[in-house]
């Protein structure tokens, strides 16, 4: 089985965006530094304009995690807002979208996208694509659906310097707490975030085997 980690930029007070889905300045860590993510930088457009470059500190971190991840699996929301980021997501090589609604007409046929009605197959689906690589599920209500279901390994987080007040929750609408998770095995200070992964008790261990 892949191993799977539930990941987003976090806010110090655990929101992903604000209400109205803007993220403010808790990205610019990705676009302010001088070491690409990736190899192919042709579809900067797509991801905001401004190719991914972060610093040092975050540059293999991330750029592991990127090339590591095979499959990405969002909630229909992420997908309309970045629309689908025009067929190229950031990382991996198939995107799994769990939406009640069909791949939109004429939307990129040729990209690499998977619709599924429910977060159980989108994971199961995302398992059969991922061949020895991981699979990396976007935090929000999917993803905190995908951890009270027991489908996540770890809990990765850019934390930001950054407080909303109030906004779209990383776990989403989890209610199956608490949840007590391991202490972090990746602890790295970036330039502007801190980089924290947490193992999910019971689960990462079997995914280390």
């Amino acid at each position: 089985m892949a191993t799977t980690y539930l990941h987003n930029v976090v806010t110090l007070d655990g929101f992903i965006a604000k209400e109205d889905d803007d993220v403010g300045a808790m990205h610019d860590w990705y676009f302010s530094g001088d070491h690409s993510l990736q190899d192919d930088e042709s579809h900067a457009d797509a991801h905001g304009g401004v190719p991914f470059r972060v610093f040092a500190a975050s540059a293999e971190y991330v750029r592991g995690m990127w090339d590591r991840q095979a499959v990405g699996v969002i909630g229909r929301h992420l997908f309309d807002i970045t629309n689908g980021w025009e067929g190229h997501a950031p990382a991996s090589d198939h995107v799994v979208v769990v939406s009640h609604r069909p791949k939109p007409d004429g939307w990129h046929s040729e990209a690499p996208f998977h619709f599924v009605g429910s977060v159980q197959d989108g994971v199961a689906l995302a398992q059969e694509l991922a061949g020895e690589g991981e699979i990396g599920i976007a935090s929000g209500n999917m993803g905190g659906q995908a951890l009270e279901l027991g489908l996540v390994d770890y809990v990765a987080m850019d934390l930001v310097p950054v407080i909303f007040g109030r906004g779209k929750p990383f776990f989403g609408s989890f209610s199956d707490g608490p949840l007590l998770l391991e202490d972090p095995d990746v602890v790295i200070a970036g330039e502007g975030v801190l980089h924290l992964r947490y193992p999910v008790r019971g689960r990462a261990q079997a995914a280390r085997g």
